[in-house]
């Protein structure tokens, strides 16, 4: 005999909020106006860029795949806590800035090609919403190219050690010593293809990566 339904179960909780949040229209991160407060987000890619050809073709479809899940908590602040949802903070607006600043910088992206899902919700429930998605949908920026949600690091630095994300996506760091990089672009460029041809590919711990 099954267990008995419980709404309340982490599990229900989660998809409630992954529910809520594929339920908002997707949006241009380009023209995203500003907002107040925190939660969680989904980016979507629609460009032409060949090793993200499935995430294009998934864009018109009711299920699209997201390119990258994270979350934004109140500045100052520590999910989890038993203060008031912090209304004042604009730290998931914020956190959807930087990482168009990020695509920006990339000199093989274009912030035209990329969509957004957001929720503002309470805090208690942002990294529970935001796990969910990423089991749930398995983003490549997630699960296979970590360093999207780094800041970079500052541009009078030298021999700075990129990320697997900038190793793809130059352009967010200047003054990178190639002989840094852990693996060259093409080597990253063939673990995408596999990623998304269901081949077993070396997977990143954790769900998204924090801003610092």
């Amino acid at each position: 005999m099954s267990d008995p339904y419980n709404p309340l179960s982490k599990l229900n909780l989660a998809r409630s909020i992954e529910g809520k949040i594929l339920e908002t229209e997707l949006t241009s991160l380009e023209s995203l106006p500003a907002f107040r407060g925190a939660g969680i987000y989904a980016l979507y890619y629609a460009g032409d860029l060949d090793i993200y050809a499935p995430l294009k073709a998934s864009v018109t479809d009711p299920n699209a795949k997201p390119i990258y899940v994270g979350k934004a908590i109140p500045e100052g602040g520590r999910v989890g806590g038993f203060r008031d949802t912090d209304i004042t903070t604009s730290a998931l607006s914020k956190r959807l800035r930087k990482h168009a600043s990020s695509i920006n910088a990339a000199v093989n992206l274009e912030l035209r090609d990329f969509l957004v899902r957001y929720l503002v919700v309470d805090d208690v429930w942002i990294p529970l919403g935001e796990n969910m998605l990423i089991e749930t949908y398995q983003p490549v920026w997630n699960k296979v190219i970590a360093g999207f949600g780094n800041n970079p690091l500052g541009s009078g630095r030298d021999k700075q050690k990129p990320s697997l994300w900038d190793i793809l996506h130059p352009g967010r760091i200047a003054n990178v010593d190639p002989r840094t990089a852990s693996i060259s672009q093409e080597a990253l460029r063939e673990r995408v293809h596999s990623f998304f041809s269901g081949l077993a590919v070396p997977q990143v711990s954790g769900t998204s990566d924090e801003d610092s």
